[in-house]
Formats: C-alpha cells, structure tokens, sequence
C-alpha cells in the first residue's frame, strides 16, 4: 500500500490507545496530522463541576476546537483520510464542509468501546453517523445495532496491543513482589468482577487487584483481596501484568464484552491469561493451548488452584499465547493495515 495523508482526530493523550493508534499509522509510513479533542488544558477544564454538569445536559463539549481545526486543516492541504476515533464532539456541519472542500476524503469511524449503549454515545456522534464512508467497531454486535442507526458500512476488528508496549519484561524479584504475585487484575471494579475475586480471596487465594473503585468493593464485601492502587498505564501496565503467575480477564458487564484491550495485551507480554470463556475469547485463543478460561467462579477457583501448582505448563501455555498474536496479527500495525485497506478499496 502506497502513503496515505491522514488527519487524525481523537484523544491522544499519554498512555492512551488511540495516541498508541496514530504511532503505529506513522509507523507504517504513513504522513499523519494531529487532532487532539483532549490537550492537558482540555482535561483540567473537564473536571470542574461546571463542565460536568454542562455535560449532564448537553453531552461532551469540544473545549479543544476539534472542529474548527479539522476544517482550517482540510483547506490547507488535502489528505486520503479524516480518521475520528470516538468522535464524540465533532457535528455533522464540520464533515459536511470536509467533503465539500475534499469530496474524496474518506472518513473514517473508529472506537474500542460499545457505541449502541447510551453512556458511551452523543448527540453529535448520533447526527454524523450516517455521513461515514466507513466505521470500524470492535463490538461485533454493534455491527448491525450502527446500521440500524444510519452508519452505511460498519465493519468488525478485533482489539490489538502496541508492540512497542505490550511485550515480556524482565521483572527483578524485588518489583515482582511489590506490584504482582499469584494472581492479579489491572482494571475498574465492577460488581461481577469484585464478587469474582472476593470468591477467590475468601477461598485462600492472595490476589492483588490494580484500578478505581476497589476500595469502596473491599469494604462493602469485606473481601481478602489486596488494593494496590488505581489503574496504571505505559511500561508500568507491562511491568504489572509481568509480575502476575495469573493475570484474571473480566469483562466489562456494561459494554456486553466478548473480548477487551486485556484480552490481548496479556498474552502479548508473554503472561498468562485467565479469562471469561465468550466465543470471541476462543477463537482468539485455543482453550488450554494458548490461554485459559473459565464460565463460574467454582471454574475459576479449579484453574487458579491447577496453575499455580503446574507452573511449566502455565509458562508454555502463556509463551504459546504471544506466539498467536504475532503470528495472527493482533498488533495495532497488522489491524490498522488491514483497516487501511479496506479503506482504500472504497476509494
């Protein structure tokens, strides 16, 4: 595939996927523009009480002047793509302009989250769905839930890691005691996720749990669990789920998840994953191969005991997992490349 030109737009902040998304379009050789809906000054504006409740009424607002960057730089050059990752706060005016100034940009939809649920949609994302070329979800259930909204093309991707992030690390045993152990989980508390793991803690199993609203679930099911602190991102994500003999793979209840991000971040750092059995996860994965899964908590507590105990093969099956997402193309580069062609076709 030859260069492509692509203005991208979305929440690029440190750590975040997207910002990992637009690194590996420019590792890819592609020429890529910025569009950051979400500049530090943006972040600080959105956590004052004002702003949330201008949210609670109107939906996200563009603080970031998304939309007037957008046009001022299609009429300053021309590009192949507008891509919008979650583009919550940009109107269908500014899309209509695009394609009156560049009729053959292509735009391009894409999210990670379920964008059929409420609470992750707006209004504006609601008006301009029907103005994309092409969107790409990782829900495969909002496929035709998007059509049925307007979207005249969705296609369906599954989640990716960042090679250049998520790989195995060497762990001193110093760190490995202080951010892993046995078992661990790197994500927000959920009620199912919670009873899951105070289930485990409750039956002799240490399990250490990193991300928000752990605490306030410890003290309401006085669990045995251990809170390290909040979510982490970047290299010390990697070190964490480095340092876990078990890394747990909940899924979000919220989003109706068939796999997430950890689905394949885990075993791409060459750790060992134990996740919720959903036919998304299996044909990822081969079961007892290249990861493992469980239905029930009593399943889980079966697995946590058998591995903990067998640690060879705990070790082969993890090694095994990161050998399936090389070879399958579960990269941020391998996915974006096959978007990008599909793209292209529509051309």
């Amino acid at each position: 595939m030859s260069s492509l030109s692509i203005l991208c737009c979305g929440d690029l902040r440190k750590g975040g996927t997207c910002l990992h998304r637009m690194q590996a379009l420019k590792e890819l050789g592609h020429s890529v523009v910025p569009v950051d809906t979400a500049p530090e000054d943006v972040r600080n504006k959105q956590r004052r009480f004002s702003y949330l409740v201008r949210r609670k009424l109107f939906g996200p607002l563009d603080l970031a002047k998304a939309n007037k960057q957008i046009v001022s730089k299609v009429k300053q050059r021309s590009y192949d793509v507008l891509w919008l990752d979650k583009a919550l706060t940009i109107k269908p005016e500014t899309l209509q302009k695009v394609k009156k100034i560049q009729r053959d940009c292509c735009i391009v939809g894409y999210s990670p989250d379920d964008m059929y649920a409420g609470h992750s949609q707006s209004r504006q994302f609601l008006k301009h769905l029907n103005m994309y070329d092409v969107f790409f979800t990782t829900k495969s259930y909002n496929v035709s839930e998007l059509m049925s909204l307007g979207c005249p093309r969705v296609e369906f991707v599954g989640k990716s890691f960042n090679p250049n992030l998520h790989r195995p690390l060497s762990v001193s045993k110093e760190e490995c005691a202080r951010l892993g152990g046995s078992v661990g989980f790197i994500g927000t508390a959920e009620k199912e996720r919670a009873h899951s793991v105070a289930f485990l803690a409750e039956k002799g199993i240490r399990v250490k749990v990193w991300g928000n609203e752990w605490a306030r679930w410890q003290k309401k099911l006085r669990g045995k669990f251990a809170v390290e602190g909040p979510s982490q991102y970047g290299e010390q994500y990697t070190k964490i789920i480095c340092s876990f003999d078990i890394n747990l793979g909940f899924l979000r209840k919220i989003n109706r998840d068939q796999q997430t991000s950890r689905s394949i971040e885990i075993p791409a750092c060459g750790a060992f994953m134990l996740a919720e059995r959903t036919k998304e996860h299996l044909e990822l994965f081969e079961e007892g191969k290249e990861a493992e899964f469980f239905s029930s908590n009593e399943e889980l507590l079966d697995k946590v005991r058998f591995y903990l105990a067998h640690p060879q093969q705990r070790k082969r099956i993890a090694a095994a997992g990161r050998r399936r997402c090389l070879e399958s193309g579960y990269s941020n580069h391998d996915r974006l490349k096959c978007m990008l062609e599909k793209v292209v076709s529509l051309r």
